[in-house]
């Protein structure tokens, strides 16, 4: 006897076609299938069948005896063997947990959406082969590929391509909201944190928890910088605690304090309780003045360093520790009650020679703005000195933080060249 099943077939091809007992007898037509996804190639466990009265049962692919152009036969007396629409372990129905779902496409830092299935004859049973994540797959749900595909031969010579996904290299998460790709984990983790903002931006909440819970804490706090205010409140709401706490804390202080502002205040105070005294000190300090002006704005992640170290002694500390720095371009001199001295270049401190004080090489003429110093004062400032970055001050001469030419520039330039 020869294999009943068409080589492969579209799952968009099938929905809706009827199932028809041997004897002729309509049971109704095809409203879903079940597959069993704990196997690499997931076998096509049974139908669900709306009928004439749009009731909806279940019936056991077993029961099939014949497949052919999206028409399934069943056996004769296969009616008796209806039954209710109940979760079977490690089954999924197509239709209500993969078909429109997303997949997290590391491959090219984007989210795609799951537009029809691929089943194909494999060792006598139908199973689920492919992911199609393209333009034809869509088309063809919509009954208007071969329309498309004419027409665009016929006006611009163009075939439209496939874009399918073996299955298996995809999987559910958590939820069947969201797919990923078997070895995202790996690709996740070679993505710019940008790119990975981009992902989580465009999936809806619960993918984006689910994807953002699988980075871990310093990824995260990573990506949390780069993610649209609005989804990083989402994101850390969604949090425990515990974790966002540890997130933050390896946030630069300046992008961790501007997130817990728009948090609500008896959220902003638990977390800020919960992180470690020093993070969090850093925090409330920025936390103290108005975030439109040069002390809400300025980053208390800086080097400096005491004016009697050498070259050498600041180069190894700032080798050894210059990832928890947002500002290394230059070297801050500071006395033993933090008044600003002086500053020193990352050239100068490169080329200079390793046993000279620091003392005898920092620029004692400084370009600083107090607290209070507006937008168009610290634009003033790095225009009239070409600064990358500028110190702030207070009355005293105490160094209070340090604004990045790029943080300033991320919140006026908007505005500039809108």
């Amino acid at each position: 006897m020869t294999d009943p099943f068409n080589i492969f077939s579209f799952f968009s091809e099938i929905l809706g076609n009827p199932v028809i007992e041997e004897d002729g007898g309509l049971l109704g037509k095809v409203h879903d299938l079940s597959a069993y996804v704990q196997e690499n190639d997931p076998p096509i466990t049974g139908i669900i069948i709306s009928s004439a009265h749009k009731a909806r049962f279940f019936l056991s692919w077993s029961h099939v005896i014949d497949f052919n152009h999206g028409i399934i036969k069943v056996k004769k007396g296969s009616r008796e063997s209806l039954e209710s629409i109940d979760s079977r372990a490690g089954d999924i129905l197509l239709r209500k947990g993969l078909l429109d779902k997303q997949i997290v496409d590391t491959g090219g830092a984007k989210v795609v959406r799951v537009n029809d299935l691929q089943l194909i004859c494999r060792n006598g049973s139908l199973v689920l082969s492919k992911v199609d994540v393209g333009l034809r797959g869509l088309f063809r749900r919509v009954g208007i590929l071969n329309m498309i595909e004419s027409f665009l031969q016929w006006l611009f010579d163009y075939t439209l391509g496939e874009n399918l996904i073996n299955w298996r290299l995809v999987q559910p998460v958590g939820s069947n909201d969201i797919l990923r790709l078997k070895f995202s984990q790996v690709r996740l983790a070679k993505l710019h944190p940008g790119e990975l903002a981009d992902i989580i931006e465009d999936l809806d909440q619960p993918g984006r928890a689910r994807v953002f819970r699988a980075l871990d804490i310093e990824m995260a706090a990573d990506v949390l910088e780069e993610a649209d205010p609005k989804v990083q409140v989402l994101l850390i709401q969604d949090m425990p605690t515990e974790k966002a706490s540890d997130v933050l804390e390896k946030m630069s202080p300046s992008k961790a304090t501007d997130l817990l502002q728009d948090l609500e205040e008896p959220q902003m105070e638990t977390l800020l309780k919960e992180m470690e005294p020093e993070a969090a000190e850093d925090v409330r300090e920025l936390l103290s003045h108005d975030e439109e002006t040069a002390g809400g704005m300025m980053t208390t992640s800086y080097f400096s360093q005491p004016p009697d170290a050498t070259v050498e002694e600041a180069l190894k500390i700032l080798h050894r520790e210059a990832e928890d720095f947002e500002v290394i371009y230059y070297t801050y001199i500071l006395d033993a009650e933090d008044h600003l001295l002086g500053v020193i270049t990352i050239r100068e401190l490169l080329i200079s020679d390793p046993m000279a004080s620091l003392q005898s090489i920092m620029i004692q003429r400084l370009a600083v703005v107090p607290p209070e110093a507006s937008k168009t004062d610290m634009l003033n400032m790095f225009e009239k000195y070409g600064l990358r970055a500028l110190p702030v001050a207070d009355e005293d001469g105490s160094i209070c933080g340090v604004i990045r030419f790029k943080a300033l520039m991320e919140e006026v330039g908007p505005r500039i060249f809108r």
